[in-house]
């Protein structure tokens, strides 16, 4: 598929819809309100879904594929990573170790810091 290209400053981005960058980032953050705080929930189920995306595409995983390696169903995977279904604590546990496995390192550095990528930590 051929993409829009621009140059700014000696710099090449690539134009994508609005849709397909959603696709990517996945779920958007709740709105900030005037006294600069957001829900908390809605605002933790969009991170960790943004994290489980971000991980899963790093290392070149699909949704099936994780779900299978995660020991949980792919329905339930696609709904984490919408943001619209509240994560329980022993599926996100099954999906980090399911990465953490599957990271070259063996991801000690990486699961320190658990899905979060250092935002809130969901292991108790």
């Amino acid at each position: 598929m051929s993409r829009t290209t621009i140059e700014i400053m000696g710099r090449r981005f690539v134009l994508i819809p609005e849709a397909e960058l959603a696709e990517i980032e996945g779920p958007d953050f709740p709105p900030i309100a005037p006294d600069g705080t957001c829900e908390a929930l809605p605002f933790i189920r969009a991170s960790i879904a943004r994290d489980i995306i971000r991980e899963r595409r790093e290392l070149g995983l699909t949704q099936a594929q994780l779900a299978k390696l995660a020991r949980i169903r792919p329905e339930t995977l696609s709904r984490l990573e919408s943001g619209k279904h509240k994560p329980n604590v022993r599926t996100i546990e099954r999906i980090e170790a399911a990465l953490k496995r599957q990271r070259p390192s063996g991801g000690e550095a990486e699961a320190e810091r658990g899905l979060s990528g250092g935002h809130a930590d969901v292991r108790h």
